[in-house]
């Protein structure tokens, strides 16, 4: 166990060196924001397989596996298919808009500003996602030191914000790509292996399993459409996912380096799914299936190779809070804090930015202490940004007709509705995000209709700038 303890130790350090590294780049708004828009096609794909694939993917896919078996895949599948769709539709336009924040973009396309009510919104969704990935610390910990779920959320979510509040993009760029190496390492060639092995390979699974866990659709029908109209649409406009399309150096690395991640995103889902169901096979009396993930690395795995897998698991979780951490902190500095005090947003302003990012990651860690349950949390950050902003952006990319009196319409009636059946029908209830999504799109159609449309020189500035013939940074 020393040596599983040596290893986890070094690439904590590791993770902190990355951040005092970024720090001596991130000297404008810019590089800490976005790492200068300067990301090359692989360390773009693997930052963006990294941020996506967080806690909520490593330790919640596998528990799915656990309880539903192959099925068990369809949550990681669909935010890979996210990914794809968002890469080969809309990452050129989004890479070429030059903008830090997605309401920067509903503002050039609506005229006016919408960030008071999108900026909460999305503040709200990335707050909820980093919340989520420090949640989950508490089962590596737990395995790794015997600590308590409070202490092991401190550790990780200290170091998070650590590095992220010193370097900015650039530290969580490059500390994604250490993590999406040891991830890749740690879970498809290590852990995935050992456990089907030690399962005895996929004859012995059917042997010890039912027939339903080699079903593809035993979670059932209406959980995989929830789940492709959750996370695949709540992809296309994550401020976190889009912050990542932000720093690619052209709209070609922002479409192919996508495409590739959202491949490697297919292939993790299939293989957490696999790995639930080794330890089903092996373990079938866990109390609980986010256990899955900690008791296969305990107990399949030699010592050193363990803490290499455990490493992974933390990666996983480290580079969505921290890039979910920066997500919040942009739009909290960019979008919401200078409506409430009624000034603009600074332009360059580091200092400010940092202050944010702390303040955050400081409330994040105190929310991940009090929120259990990594599915759950990750399923209610969902809700509001699909069914509060989803129309919004997506109709302004494809209906000319839509203007910003129905993306407003759409934004708090779409929200308002997500918040009140979650209430009612409980926080992972299939029916919150429908429910959302339908009052929003009337709102939007109707109030766009019954109200003037866009005035044409909105329009014209705003294909200026999805041509990429508008060079300024942030909107106009």
């Amino acid at each position: 166990m020393a040596l599983d303890n040596a290893v986890i130790v070094a690439y904590l350090l590791g993770m902190v060196a990355m951040g005092w590294w970024g720090m001596r780049r991130a000297t404008t708004k810019s590089e800490y924001l976005v790492a200068g828009r300067r990301l090359g096609g692989p360390m773009y794909s693997g930052t963006m397989s990294a941020i996506v694939l967080g806690g909520a993917s490593t330790v919640g896919g596998v528990g799915l596996g656990y309880k539903f078996g192959i099925s068990g895949a369809w949550l990681v599948l669909a935010i890979g298919l996210g990914i794809l769709l968002l890469s080969a539709a809309y990452a050129r336009r989004i890479q070429r808009l030059r903008v830090y924040t997605v309401s920067d973009m509903l503002d050039i396309r609506y005229g006016g500003s919408s960030a008071a009510v999108s900026g909460v919104v999305m503040w709200a969704y990335a707050l909820m996602l980093t919340v989520t990935s420090l949640g989950a610390s508490s089962t590596i910990f737990k395995v790794l030191f015997g600590f308590d779920r409070w202490s092991s959320i401190l550790l990780a979510g200290g170091i998070v914000v650590l590095y992220s509040v010193l370097g900015g993009m650039w530290s969580i760029s490059m500390t994604d790509i250490v993590q999406f190496v040891v991830k890749t390492v740690g879970i498809l060639f290590l852990l995935l292996p050992f456990a089907l092995a030690k399962a005895g390979g996929f004859e012995g699974m059917r042997q010890r399993l039912d027939a339903a866990y080699f079903d593809f659709t035993a979670i059932g029908g209406d959980t995989i459409v929830t789940y492709l109209v959750v996370y695949t649409l709540g992809l296309l406009i994550g401020q976190d996912i889009w912050q990542r399309v932000f720093t690619a150096r052209t709209s070609a690395v922002a479409t192919w380096g996508g495409i590739t991640s959202g491949v490697y995103c297919v292939i993790y889902a299939f293989a957490g799914a696999l790995i639930g169901m080794a330890t089903k096979a092996l373990y079938p009396d866990l109390s609980s299936r986010d256990e899955a993930f900690a008791t296969a690395v305990e107990n399949l795995l030699p010592m050193g190779v363990r803490g290499l897998v455990l490493a992974a698991a933390l990666a996983a979780l480290m580079s969505t809070s921290s890039g979910a951490l920066i997500a919040s902190s942009t739009v909290a500095a960019n979008d919401v804090w200078p409506r409430l005090v009624k000034r603009a947003a600074a332009r360059d302003d580091v200092h400010s930015n940092r202050m944010f990012t702390l303040v955050l990651g400081v409330v994040a860690i105190v929310a991940a202490i009090l929120i259990e349950g990594v599915v759950a949390a990750l399923t209610v950050a969902y809700n509001l940004l699909v069914g509060g902003l989803l129309v919004a952006i997506v109709g302004g990319m494809a209906w000319k007709r839509g203007n910003r009196q129905g993306a407003l319409a759409s934004m708090i009636t779409g929200a308002v509705t997500v918040v009140i059946v979650m209430c009612t029908a409980g926080l992972e209830a299939n029916e919150v995000i429908y429910y959302g999504l339908g009052v929003s799109l009337v709102s939007y159609v109707l109030v766009s209709l019954l109200t003037p449309p866009t005035d044409a020189a909105v329009l014209d500035h705003w294909n200026s700038r999805v041509n990429g013939e508008h060079k300024e940074e942030g909107p106009a």
